[in-house]
């Protein structure tokens, strides 16, 4: 049995990208991904037209209203709420789809990079995940057997 997954994850910053390129490979590789129904907010963008490849589009409010209300519909109709998180670049569209995910009774996991393992997060990130992996797991993680885990490091 697979999952659909909604994959949040800044791309803002070469940080950003570089994890989220990591964990869409880990994600494709894993056996209990539903990789193909999942929901990657990248590629439904309205109309299919990326705001990183037109940056001109933030002004854009049919563009925008759309391009959010297709997120609304990816979280509603995904199995689990998957987020890679960098502790040190908080990502507020990312805190708005976790928020989304927790009314709606997701399973949510955030994925944090081996490098920033251990790093003060977020208290409401800390507090609204089921469960806290590192990148390197993510490849393997079952995500059939959903468990509960406390994040290792800090708050702020």
């Amino acid at each position: 049995m697979t999952k659909t997954v909604y994959f949040c994850a800044g791309w803002f910053s070469d940080k950003q990208q570089e994890a989220y390129d990591k964990s869409m490979e880990a994600i494709k590789a894993n056996p209990t991904v539903d990789i193909t129904n999942s929901y990657i907010p990248l590629q439904h963008q309205y109309k299919g037209l990326r705001v990183d490849e037109h940056p001109e589009l933030l002004k854009d409010k049919e563009w925008a209203n759309a391009t959010y209300k297709g997120d609304c519909v990816g979280v509603a109709t995904s199995d689990v709420c998957l987020v890679t998180y960098i502790p040190e670049e908080e990502d507020v569209g990312v805190g708005v789809e976790l928020g989304m995910a927790e009314a709606l009774g997701k399973y949510i996991v955030i994925v944090i990079p081996d490098e920033d393992w251990g790093k003060p997060i977020n208290l409401m990130t800390y507090g609204i995940a089921h469960n806290f992996i590192k990148q390197s797991e993510l490849a393997k993680f079952d995500f059939n057997k959903p468990t509960f885990n406390y994040y290792e490091g800090a708050v702020y």
